[in-house]
């Protein structure tokens, strides 16, 4: 079959393949010669219903894509990040306030952000094929060769990896590491819900998210495998007992609770990586859920490569972006990674769990603390 030819190929058509296809187009590369490929249609990948959270500063990126509007009517604020540890002293609250913004981040469904990126990127003139699924890829003197499954071969000048997938089904990566831990998630209900505060409470056996949405709460409650498989096989009344003997009455009792969902958790990053294929999102890494970064960290990683490409479309382009990019990948992997390790690898109880709940409280206590870790939520390493 006859090749066609492009300078871009982008494989993943997700929030984060969207996002640098359409930085791209904005910063002057010709949008039809930059091709995006996924496996769903658009109105597969706006009907995803699982939940995400956005932080202030991919708020600046999806405003500069022209997105914003549209997700923003259906997200809910995060005003207050709650920090705390189960059963010890020492918490932390994240405000707005100190950091004069209308938010920290935002809650919003992974499909919504979806749909408004489609509609984004539709009138940009971008080759969208959709569905359609890359078999292939490999590296051919001075391009890239794609192979579809339909057998078409597409051929660029470089190739961007965005298609994550989740842990467990990916291919693994440089540094992996299984958890051991499920996250469960669900919507639930409570009677004294605080208004556009998020919870973020480190128990024995991993943390446990409520975050702001609508009349609820986004669940993810992070526990070991056993755990999980009997929290899954609870009737609802005696889930939300366990919830509340875990979570406290901070928002007053658990009253309703939505189907739940289990999944695994583990860290996979830093694939292996030709001259001309570069991977972003969580296609270069997937991250346990703590501190919500996954997103956050890919839609990172699009604005920089949007950046280096808009010049340079080489090899040395890819090791510009590799460069720029390690520090904050790097940090938000090692934290994300320590946090999970010291409750999906300690016993419980144990004195690193215990010293994560005193460094809590210090960092309540240090306002230039607070600022470095808000800092990196919102914006990474910068």
């Amino acid at each position: 079959m006859q090749s066609v030819d492009f300078d871009l190929i982008i494989c993943g058509g997700g929030p984060v393949g969207q996002s640098v296809a359409a930085l791209l187009a904005r910063r002057q590369r010709p949008a039809a010669r930059i091709a995006v490929i996924d496996m769903k249609t658009p109105e597969q990948a706006a009907a995803d219903p699982r939940t995400i959270a956005l932080s202030y500063g991919s708020r600046q990126i999806l405003e500069e894509l022209g997105a914003w509007d549209d997700i923003g009517r259906s997200a809910t604020a995060i005003e207050q990040i709650h920090v705390s540890r189960r059963g010890h002293f020492g918490r932390t609250l994240l405000d707005r306030k100190d950091y004069d913004l209308p938010a920290l981040g935002y809650v919003a469904r992974y499909g919504e952000v979806n749909r408004a990126l489609a509609s984004a990127i539709a009138p940009l003139g971008l080759t969208l094929m959709r569905p359609a699924e890359a078999q292939d890829i490999s590296e051919v003197d001075e391009h890239v060769a794609v192979t579809l499954k339909d057998g078409q071969v597409l051929r660029a000048a470089l190739v961007i990896q965005a298609e994550g997938g989740v842990f467990g089904e990916q291919q693994q990566k440089t540094l992996q590491r299984d958890y051991q831990q499920l996250g469960v998630i669900a919507h639930v209900h409570a009677d004294q819900p605080v208004a556009h505060r998020a919870f973020e409470r480190f128990t024995d056996e991993g943390p446990l998210a409520l975050l702001p949405q609508d009349d609820g709460y986004a669940l993810v409650w992070c526990v070991r495998p056993a755990t999980g498989e009997q929290l899954l096989a609870l009737e609802d009344t005696a889930f939300l007992a366990a919830l509340q003997r875990t979570f406290g009455e901070r928002v007053g009792r658990f009253t309703r609770i939505s189907p739940r969902h289990a999944f695994p958790l583990g860290l996979n990053a830093r694939p292996g990586q030709g001259r001309r294929v570069v991977a972003i999102g969580n296609a270069a890494q997937t991250l346990h859920p703590v501190a919500g970064q996954g997103l956050n960290l890919g839609l990172r990683d699009s604005r920089v490569l949007a950046d280096v490409l808009a010049r340079d479309l080489t090899p040395q382009a890819l090791q510009a972006f590799d460069r720029q990019r390690d520090q904050d990948r790097g940090l938000t992997i090692r934290l994300t990674d320590l946090m999970a390790r010291i409750f999906a690898g300690s016993p419980q109880g144990s004195p690193l769990q215990a010293a994560l709940g005193l460094s809590l409280g210090a960092i309540d206590l240090l306002p230039g603390a607070r600022a470095l870790l808000a800092g990196q939520m919102m914006f990474g390493r910068r």
